[in-house]
């Protein structure tokens, strides 16, 4: 019965790829740490700079905007968001990172395109910069592995 299953394993190959990065400005060495580890990942998994576009908003309630005009262009196969919203003593902390999540999912379900979120959501900086170069490794991954995903299903 197994065996009569059809199935789609992960792939990791990025050559071929275009693939767009928002990053927010806002708690600006974590959000470049997010960044260069991104972009290293995306190189290592065989994406070319070229085929690479990079964009910077001042926030993570910014980003879902830039994501969408990406998304709207057809030049993508999947996008990646990359911010930092780190707890503070008042309510906005759960304003934008509700917000920006639901904007970020939003987007990609509304264009039919994969998106990495990787806007952290974290109680202190510390916590942001211990987590900052593996969740833009795993940004990174989770494009390429979604885009070429959705390739191959569409591909049938």
């Amino acid at each position: 019965m197994l065996q009569a299953i059809q199935r789609i394993e992960p792939d990791l190959m990025g050559k071929g790829l275009k693939i767009g990065v928002v990053m927010s400005r806002f708690n600006t060495p974590v959000c470049e740490g997010l960044r260069d580890a991104c972009l290293g990942e995306l190189a290592r998994l065989g994406v070319a700079a070229e085929d690479v576009t990079l964009a910077t908003v001042p926030g993570a309630l910014e980003a879902p905007l830039v994501l969408q005009t990406m998304a709207k262009s057809g030049r993508f196969d999947a996008l990646v968001a990359l911010g930092a919203v780190i707890r503070g003593e008042t309510y906005h902390f759960e304003l934008v990172s509700n917000e920006s999540g639901a904007g970020v999912t939003r987007v990609g379900l509304d264009f039919d395109i994969p998106i990495a979120n990787a806007i952290l959501t974290t109680e202190t900086d510390e916590q942001a910069e211990v987590r900052m170069e593996v969740k833009g490794r795993e940004a990174a991954a989770v494009a390429v592995e979604m885009a070429n995903l959705r390739k191959r299903i569409l591909r049938g």
